[in-house]
């Protein structure tokens, strides 16, 4: 039965930082993130899987800000569609140059998703959402 399948769902997000509104762009991030429910409906998209960036750089840091998320599910893939449009209502309100999404299913393998900017970065409310599809599948079925 498909429910005792795991899925594992993790990525990030990327966005530039050491430029003219930084704060204002890890503000307007943190708060779409911050917006998402505690627990959400089926499938899952909720603030408790994503990392905010620290706000303050030390001089340690590159100029590239990494909002990393991940999860576990019950076979998440069987309502993948959704899960992906709720992502992308998600991008859709934030600053980002890319996000990578990575889906670990027992029996369909690893599928990587891949969204990049047309620009230089995507702002909110730009539109121009689009992602990549990349599919690898390692080993056999684990029975």
């Amino acid at each position: 039965m498909y429910n005792d399948q795991e899925s594992i769902v993790y990525g990030c997000i990327k966005d530039v930082s050491g430029a003219l509104g930084d704060s204002e762009r890890r503000k307007t991030n943190a708060n779409a993130m911050m917006a998402l429910p505690d627990a959400d409906d089926w499938p899952f998209l909720c603030r408790d899987m994503f990392s905010l960036p620290v706000a303050e750089r030390t001089m340690s840091q590159y100029h590239t800000d990494v909002m990393h998320f991940g999860a576990s599910y019950k076979a998440v893939e069987y309502e993948w569609e959704q899960w992906l449009a709720k992502f992308e209502d998600l991008l859709a309100n934030m600053y980002w140059v890319s996000a990578t999404v990575h889906l670990e299913t027992e029996l369909s393998g690893t599928h990587t998703f891949t969204w990049e900017s047309n620009g230089s970065y995507h702002a909110p409310g730009s539109g121009g959402i689009s992602v990549r599809c990349e599919w690898s599948h390692e080993g056999g079925l684990h029975i």
